[in-house]
Formats: structure tokens, C-alpha cells, sequence
């Protein structure tokens, strides 16, 4: 695990235990059967919805159907009964009892009606049509709502074929003082078994399409989850020493997936980049700092306590050491943060007044002929603070390498879309040779000065530049200068 702070970087290397490949494999199934459970959930719901509301529809429209046949046929009737005529002899009716008999003779009942004649209370006539084979006229309760009615009615009546509505039609003679009714029955739940069968067909088909939705659900799922197992795949090859590993990004994908395979990687950057500069940092201090202890405890090591000439002379030489170690850990803690783009401070910064203030600090470092030649006007996006720091360590750099009088310039310019601040001197230049060598960690040149720095200065404007997007070019001519150039991207606002 890698924790960053405003001063470096804490490693802690110790490795986590992978998760065992069985469980690993269960979580990822477990993943995919909730998406599919919820989407076969999804699905029954919206299956189960549809089909009640179609059965409601058809039963309301069955119902609608019966209502509007038991309203003609009453109609029809009525009408027959009222012309006095019987239809099939041509002669009028000579009793009530012919009228009933005639009327449902002469009308076919549709299946599942039923058409009743009573006489004075009692059953008289029947339709032929059997279906279904319940006898409404053995029906007492049946009998005694409809067999005596003084006017049209309407109203339903449960049998053991299921709910029946009526419809009921008074009917009576001039000289005749018998009383009829004409009764149609309409066994309902035999006309709603077209709704209850297409319910039931609606929901074998739902079945199906559940299943076949659970079948393309459990793949679209497979594929939605393979990113997902790639990071977490990628996410258990990484370890303390190794930290190489991607996340595979799918070409010209823009989703959510995508974005965050993207967000890990870029995670990932920074964490290795930390790390690298992290264990670069402790191998350098390692190794640069073995050579002062060795010499400040081999001189402890002969120390003669009773000799105070010795004495002064040892702290002397501990103290000198102790203060080399000092500013060698300071430039190496000041070349860590550099290389941590995390801790760059972005700000649009005018540059011409960055360059003005940056020559007015550098011509206190030494005496020498200090101009300015040129000046970008131009705002650009970068951290103030690092640019100085990294100016200021060319300039320093610079004056080691000439003397009193000796000309040393500063400049900035824009060309194209790229910044660039150099500080140019006079001295002896750079080896060809050295070019490359002289940005390495304590490297210096072949002819350089005896100096009290760690040779740490211009890796550190390497690494600025580096995190601000850009580099670090240096020109010279051996015996006429060296021009050392920040080539920075222009991100104006």
C-alpha cells in the first residue's frame, strides 16, 4: 500500500494474501445470478402485470358482450310478443302458454344461453341447447327470483356451472289470465374461459421469455463483468515489487466501465511513480550517505578523549560531515517532490512578470554580468514555485562555472505552442560526452568545479520539467557557454 504526503511517500510492502481462486469465482457467479435474478424479477413483474391486465380487459369486455346480448334479446322479445301474431302459423297467440312455447322454439340460443318459459310460477319451456347440462329449471332458488316477475328485470344467480345472468321479460294475453315470463340465462364462467385460456397461454409464453431473458441476461452480464474481473485480475498481480500491471481498456469504448479501467490505470501511474521515486530515493540516500558514515565512525572509532586537540579536530570533521548529509538529504528530498506531479500547484501565471522577478532574485547570487534579454508575454498554466526552483538551480549551476564578470543571461519566448525559459553563461560549456550524464543523479562533468552540493541540481530541473509535461535541452559549444533551456507546453487559460 502507497500513502502520499505533502513531504514524499510511505511504502508499506507488505503483501496482501491473494483470495483463493474458488472464492474469486464464487463472488464473480454471485455477481452475475443477482443481475440476472433481478432481471428475471424485472421481467415476471412486467409479464405478470401485462396478463392481468389483458384477463381483466377481456373479462370486462365478455361481461360488456353478455349484457348488450341479454338487452337485444330481451328487445327481440318483447317485440314478438307485443304483435299478438304467432310468427309461425300467422295466426294470433291463442293462450300465454302458446306464446312461450312459441318464442323459444323459434329462437336458437347462442352455447352457454339458456332460454326459460314460465306459467303462473311455474317452469313451462326450455330451450333445447343443453350446454352446459345444469338444469336451471330444477333450480328452486333460481325459480322463485325469476317465475313470478310483474316487469323487466335483470340480475345474476349462482349455480354449480358458475354465476349466471338473467334477464327477465313478463308476458301476458288479453282474455288469457295466466301470467308468463320469458328468463335468458347466461352461464358466465364458460364465456370468461376464453380470457382465463388466453391468461393462461399469455403466461406460458412469459414463462418462455423469462427464460430465454435469464439465458441473454446471464451473458450480457458475462460481458458487462468481464472488465470488472480484468481489474480485479489486474489488481492481484500487482505487489509490492511489482507494479507493471493494467487494466486492459477495450478500443473505442466511452463507457462508465471504460472510464474507471481508465481511472485505475492512471491511479496505478501515480502509485508507481511514487514508488519508483520512493525506492530510487532510499537507494540514493543508501548509497550516498554509506560514505560520510563510514568516515564519521571510523573517526569516532580512533577518537583519543584525553586529547583535546583531537577532540576539536574529530567534531570538526563530524560536524562538516553531518552538514553534507544535511544538504544531501535535502536535495534528494527536493528531487522526490519534483517528481510527484501530484504535488504540482497549477496556476495561470504571467509570464513576463515571472521572468522579471526570477532576474531580479538570480542577480544576488553571484557577481557576475547578468542580462535579460527577452521576455514572453504570454499567460501560461504551470506551478510558479517549481519553475523558480528549477531556474534558480540553472543559474546557481551557471555561476560554478564562470567568474567575476562573466556574462550569464535570462530569457523567455513562445514558439509555437511551447514555452521556453533558458539561462545562458560563458563558461567552458559541456563536453559532448557529458550532455546525457550531466542530468543523472550525482553526476557531474569530467571538468567540473569542486562543489558542496550532492550533483543533484539538474536532475531536479529534469524532473520539474518532466512533470510539467515538458523537458529540460541543453546547447553548448565546448570553451564558449552552455544554454540550458526549459521547453515547457503552453496550456493557456
Amino acid at each position: 500500500m502507497v500513502v502520499g504526503t505533502e513531504e514524499g511517500t510511505t511504502i508499506a510492502t507488505d503483501a496482501v494474501e491473494p483470495v483463493p481462486g474458488a472464492r474469486r469465482a464464487g463472488r464473480a457467479t454471485a455477481a452475475r445470478t443477482r443481475i440476472v435474478g433481478w432481471v428475471l424479477l424485472l421481467v415476471l413483474l412486467s409479464l405478470g402485470v401485462v396478463t392481468l391486465v389483458t384477463w381483466v380487459l377481456l373479462i370486462n369486455e365478455t361481461d360488456r358482450r353478455i349484457d348488450e346480448s341479454l338487452d337485444a334479446e330481451i328487445a327481440e322479445f318483447a317485440r314478438v310478443t307485443e304483435t299478438g301474431v304467432n310468427p309461425t302459423t300467422g295466426q294470433p297467440y291463442g293462450s300465454v302458454d302458446e306464446i312461450l312455447r312459441s318464442v323459444i322454439a323459434a329462437n336458437v340460443s347462442r352455447p352457454n344461453e339458456k332460454f326459460l318459459g314460465y306459467l303462473d310460477g311455474r317452469f313451462r319451456w326450455e330451450s333445447r341447447r343443453t350446454s352446459p347440462r345444469v338444469l336451471l329449471r330444477a333450480d328452486p332458488g333460481f325459480t322463485a327470483l325469476v317465475a313470478d316477475v310483474r316487469r323487466p328485470a335483470r340480475g345474476s344467480h349462482p349455480t354449480e356451472a358458475g354465476e349466471v345472468r338473467w334477464a327477465a321479460l313478463p308476458v301476458g294475453l288479453a282474455g288469457d289470465p295466466s301470467r308468463g315470463v320469458i328468463v335468458i340465462g347466461y352461464f358466465t364462467e364458460q364465456e370468461h374461459e376464453f380470457a382465463d385460456e388466453a391468461a393462461r397461454l399469455m403466461g406460458i409464453v412469459g414463462v418462455g421469455t423469462a427464460l430465454l431473458s435469464a439465458v441473454g441476461a446471464w451473458l450480457v452480464a458475462g460481458r458487462i463483468l468481464r472488465p470488472l474481473r480484468d481489474v480485479a485480475a489486474t489488481a492481484r498481480t500487482i505487489t509490492g515489487s511489482d507494479l507493471s500491471s493494467r487494466v486492459p481498456q477495450r478500443d473505442r469504448a466511452r463507457d462508465e466501465i471504460a472510464e474507471l479501467a481508465t481511472t485505475l490505470n492512471a491511479m496505478l501511474d501515480r502509485v508507481q511513480s511514487g514508488v519508483v521515486s520512493q525506492r530510487r530515493f532510499v537507494d540514493d540516500a543508501g548509497h550516498e550517505l554509506r560514505t560520510p558514515i563510514t568516515i564519521v565512525r571510523g573517526h569516532l572509532g580512533v577518537l583519543d578523549a584525553t586529547d583535546p586537540a583531537d577532540v576539536r579536530e574529530t567534531v570538526a570533521l563530524v560536524d562538516d560531515e553531518l552538514e553534507r548529509m544535511n544538504r544531501l538529504v535535502s536535495e534528494m528530498l527536493a528531487l522526490t517532490r519534483a517528481e510527484q506531479p501530484s504535488l504540482l500547484r497549477l496556476e495561470t501565471v504571467d509570464t513576463a512578470a515571472l521572468t522579471r522577478e526570477l532576474f531580479d532574485k538570480l542577480t544576488g547570487l553571484a557577481d557576475r554580468d547578468w542580462r535579460l534579454e527577452s521576455v514572453a508575454a504570454v499567460r501560461v498554466r504551470m506551478d510558479p514555485q517549481r519553475i523558480t526552483q528549477a531556474v534558480v538551480a540553472l543559474a546557481d549551476n551557471a555561476t560554478r562555472f564562470t567568474g567575476a564578470g562573466d556574462r550569464i543571461a535570462l530569457g523567455s519566448e513562445v514558439a509555437g505552442d511551447r514555452l521556453r525559459i533558458w539561462v545562458a553563461d560563458s563558461g567552458p560549456g559541456v563536453a559532448p560526452e557529458d550532455r546525457r550524464r550531466v542530468f543523472r543523479r550525482f553526476a557531474r562533468g569530467e571538468d567540473a568545479p569542486r562543489s558542496d552540493g550532492a550533483g543533484l541540481g539538474l536532475s531536479i530541473v529534469d524532473a520539474i520539467a518532466t512533470t510539467h509535461g515538458g523537458r529540460v535541452l541543453l546547447e553548448s559549444t565546448p570553451g564558449h557557454g552552455a544554454t540550458f533551456t526549459l521547453d515547457l507546453p503552453r496550456s493557456e487559460t
